[in-house]
Formats: C-alpha cells, sequence, structure tokens
C-alpha cells in the first residue's frame, strides 16, 4: 500500500529537523536533509506498525479482517 504524507524540513544550526502534520509526535533529525527525512519515514513507519499493532489485540476470534487498499 502506498500513502502520501507531508514532510516539513527545517534547518537548525548544523542539523536538519523533520515533522509530518499528519502524524504528530513523528519526528526526524539528520545532518542532511535526506538523512532527516530517511529518520522521519522511520519514525512515521514504527507508529504505523504500533498502532496496528494494538488495534488487532482483543478482536474475536469469529471477527473477520480484510485489507483495504487506499488509493
Amino acid at each position: 500500500m502506498q500513502n502520501n504524507f507531508t514532510a516539513i524540513v527545517e534547518k537548525d544550526g548544523k542539523w536538519f529537523i523533520s515533522y509530518s502534520p499528519e502524524f504528530p509526535g513523528a519526528n526526524g533529525q539528520g545532518k542532511t536533509k535526506t538523512a532527516a527525512i530517511q529518520n522521519l519515514k522511520d519514525a512515521i513507519q514504527l507508529i504505523l506498525t504500533e498502532r496496528r499493532r494494538d488495534a488487532l489485540r482483543g478482536i474475536p476470534k469469529n471477527a473477520i479482517c480484510e485489507k483495504l487498499q487506499l488509493v
């Protein structure tokens, strides 16, 4: 599944910081813009993985789970 999110990148001294308005709490940093964006991507992926794991806990065994694809 592919989704597009916004990355805001700012220079702070010698570092670049990045964040996404769609994911409060997801932040990245790096010595280059590319590194800061990759760090943000990793943070967003971690948040999505953990939210998915938390959401699937406690689902009844007889529930039907289907994947949705958003385009």
